[in-house]
């Protein structure tokens, strides 16, 4: 199938009018969004406002009850396997065999991706070395730290090198450090051509990586703006404290 022209729009990612419900339960109400070639967009929502649903839609998991959405100008419904060949999707909890070493993983991916054998082992060499997993390429994953998990996953996900990258919630459950260097990998990725959509419940995540925020609440997008203008927007608190000497 032939993709759709989308040259009149500026997005990759693009969706409108979105709606869906589960069990009874309106979960998306309306949504409408735009991402730009190798930006980040992050979409930012307490737990329940909608932001797997969504992200599920985009890659081609779950339908939409209403509405459209494009990915690189092919529709999420009516073209899903021309949409799973660009992008990738890492989910909110590691996908990985814990009984298979880190590179096994990567292999195992790479063959299931249909790259050949020597394909296969270059990224997952190349992989292993980005995201600083070399030293532990042949250790079982269920030896891994959370961390480490983590950045497994994110290497399988770029196995067949995506022009397009889901995460969802990519760095729950990590610690300060792990985060820190999750977040390096992310702006990596950003900066080699990858536009990248995540997730998040963490403001300050958004605010590092983020070209555009948008917040989800209630299955409605009720702001969307860069970190910056969405942080004058809510205005400056300033708190003082004044500690009274014990005698």
């Amino acid at each position: 199938m032939r993709a759709y022209d989308i040259r009149g729009t500026d997005g990759v990612i693009t969706a409108s009018g979105i709606e869906k419900s589960l069990k009874q339960l309106k979960v998306l109400d309306g949504i409408d969004l735009n991402v730009q070639k190798g930006r980040v967009f992050a979409l930012l929502g307490q737990n329940g406002a909608g932001k797997t649903t969504t992200i599920r839609i985009l890659s081609t998991l779950l339908k939409p009850d209403a509405g459209r959405a494009t990915i690189m100008g092919y529709e999420v419904v009516e073209q899903p396997e021309e949409v799973r060949k660009v992008i990738s999707l890492t989910g909110q909890y590691a996908a990985v065999d814990e009984l298979l070493t880190g590179a096994e993983n990567l292999l195992m991916m790479g063959r299931l991706y249909h790259l050949s054998h020597a394909n296969a082992r270059r990224r997952t060499s190349e992989l292993l070395e980005q995201f600083d997993l070399a030293d532990a390429a042949r250790r079982m994953v269920k030896t891994y730290s959370g961390g480490m998990r983590r950045r497994l996953d994110l290497a399988i996900s770029l196995i067949a090198t995506p022009p397009i990258l889901f995460l969802d919630e990519p760095t729950t459950g990590l610690d300060p450090r792990s985060r820190l260097t999750m977040w390096k990998m992310i702006t990596g990725l950003v900066a080699s051509g990858v536009t990248v959509f995540l997730t998040t419940q963490y403001l300050e995540e958004a605010d590092q990586l983020a070209d555009t925020i948008a917040v989800i609440d209630g299955g409605k997008i009720i702001a969307k703006r860069t970190a910056e203008e969405l942080k004058q927007q809510v205005g400056v608190v300033v708190v003082r404290l004044r500690l009274r000497r014990r005698h």
